[in-house]
């Protein structure tokens, strides 16, 4: 596990392509969740919103890490079906351009759920 108390000191961690595309990721969540409050959580850059987990994501060694929770991960089965998953996570590769309109989907769903 990453040992950092922010953003940028989680991302120094990583090689410059990886830095940029997890900064892209910041960007899309800030945009599509503007009132999520940025923190770590478990190593990882994570957002929350009215108090409670909004997603997570990390690099790991050979893909980012995403984290929306179960009910989002359930929501969006059919899109995430080319990809590794887990009950709360999905694997998207390094060597494979990020899905960012089906992340922003995602986090969508979960500021409307989370604002319920």
């Amino acid at each position: 596990m990453i040992k950092a108390s922010d953003f940028e000191g989680y991302v120094a961690h990583f090689p410059m392509e990886i830095q940029e595309q997890l900064r892209v990721l910041q960007k899309l969540v800030k945009e599509t969740a503007p009132k999520a409050v940025e923190g770590i959580s478990y190593g990882m850059p994570a957002y929350k919103l009215n108090g409670k987990p909004l997603v997570y994501f990390a690099a790991q060694k050979k893909h980012f890490g995403f984290y929306a929770t179960p009910s989002a991960h359930a929501a969006f089965e059919t899109e995430l079906a080319g990809y590794k998953k887990g009950k709360g996570s999905v694997q998207f590769p390094f060597d494979e351009k990020l899905p960012l309109g089906l992340i922003k989907k995602m986090v969508s769903y979960k500021v409307r759920e989370l604002s319920n």
